[in-house]
């Protein structure tokens, strides 16, 4: 399988032009309202219409109800849902999991354990930081490498300068980043974005 290259916490339709563009095979927009990276419901249609075929549009909730997730899903076009709470299976299953991706929060080798009752298209690990996500934090790459369920995506502190040895490290199925691309939260660098993708690329 390919690597897979996710570009998250996209605000506006011309990052997501600007990333799909770039190399990137998923896109991420944030229907959380906590976020610095929140899309208001009435701007999400037109990033997402901003995203060509063949790129994954991945929708990232936080402890969502899952009627809401999957009417989100139907009513947006989404491809994924990307599960970044404390989510838990039995409430979840009436959504596709093939289509989920299962965020763990990662600080130690007993948060590789949680989770168990998922079985997700694709995990996720992600550091364990305050508002779930995005804050440029690294994760604990040793303890991902020796306890991830596959397919999975590292995301945590990524950006162009690190992200080969991350993946040398970890042997991901893909990777994720937000903040490491970024000039200030929601707004996308286009040189970064592209030096990601590439760095991501060439690690192969």
């Amino acid at each position: 399988m390919p690597l897979l290259v996710k570009i998250c916490g996209i605000t506006t339709a011309e990052d997501a032009a600007m990333a799909a563009a770039a190399g990137a095979d998923a896109i991420g927009i944030n229907l959380w309202s906590g976020s610095k990276r929140y899309v208001a419901p009435e701007g999400v249609r037109a990033v997402l219409a901003a995203v060509p075929a063949g790129v994954l549009k991945v929708g990232v909730f936080v402890d969502a109800p899952a009627a809401e997730v999957a009417r989100a899903m139907a009513e947006l076009g989404l491809d994924r849902a990307q599960l970044h709470g404390d989510e838990q299976a039995a409430d979840y299953g009436a959504l596709d999991e093939d289509r989920v991706i299962k965020v763990v929060r990662v600080r130690d080798d007993g948060s590789m354990t949680g989770a168990g009752d998922w079985n997700p298209g694709l995990w996720l690990y992600d550091a364990y930081v305050e508002g779930f996500g995005g804050g440029g934090v690294a994760a604990p790459w040793p303890v991902v490498a020796r306890a991830a369920r596959r397919p999975f995506l590292l995301a945590g502190g990524l950006g162009p300068d690190n992200v080969a040895e991350a993946i040398r490290a970890t042997r991901p199925d893909g990777v994720d980043v937000a903040s490491g691309v970024e000039q200030r939260p929601g707004v996308k660098d286009a040189a970064k974005v592209a030096a990601f993708v590439a760095a991501a690329r060439a690690a192969l």
